[in-house]
């Protein structure tokens, strides 16, 4: 493979330059944030069983966390101005935690399985330990230790481009899972390459 050296590279290093390649998007895109969650936009999020959280540290380093739950479990409220989801065992990420404490900006993209449009929902985050809704954020039973608020100051929708290139669900075009190393055997070979190369 040949090795990274930006000396050797066009780089784009403003948005001139960036606008030759990319055009500007019609008007009717470029104002497609809302600040709040409309009908439709809920009933994909009621309906969405995988979303993942985008947060950053003071210091500008990124958490990017996956968070899975049955459909249903993301409540929306406050006239559909705020949402909330539990912190579950299993999930749980403390970096994208000690992110938001710090920095209480987040980004949220809702997946609904076999849907090729994804949902983004930008805001600020609030780490509650409770609060009158943990009943219904409840799994088995059992009340969440912790659970997030959001605050929605931008909504708005994906393409399906990314989804449909990828062909993600479609299994005609999944690789063979025979072949792909286990989560257990990537952890094992990251700490060895680390410790091997110093990294």
């Amino acid at each position: 493979m040949t090795a990274w050296r930006p000396e050797d590279a066009e780089v784009v290093t403003s948005e001139a330059e960036l606008r030759e390649v990319i055009s500007p998007p019609a008007p009717v895109i470029a104002a497609k944030g809302l600040a709040g969650i409309d009908e439709l936009s809920r009933k994909f999020i009621d309906a969405a069983t995988l979303y993942f959280v985008a947060t950053t540290a003071p210091d500008g380093s990124l958490d990017l966390s996956p968070r899975g739950d049955p459909a249903g479990s993301v409540l929306v409220f406050d006239d559909n101005r705020a949402l909330a989801f539990a912190d579950r065992p299993g999930n749980r990420r403390l970096d994208t935690m000690r992110n938001l404490l710090r920095h209480p900006r987040v980004g949220m993209l809702f997946v609904v399985p076999g849907k090729e449009d994804v949902l983004r929902v930008n805001g600020r985050a609030t780490i509650v330990r409770s609060a009158p809704f943990f009943g219904e954020l409840a799994e088995g039973g059992v009340k969440p230790a912790l659970a997030v608020v959001v605050e929605v100051e931008e909504l708005f929708v994906h393409c399906a481009n990314a989804f449909r290139r990828s062909g993600v669900w479609d299994p005609a075009t999944w690789p063979d899972q025979a072949d792909l190393p286990t989560g257990g055997q990537l952890l094992k070979n990251q700490l060895e390459t680390a410790k091997l190369k110093g990294w």
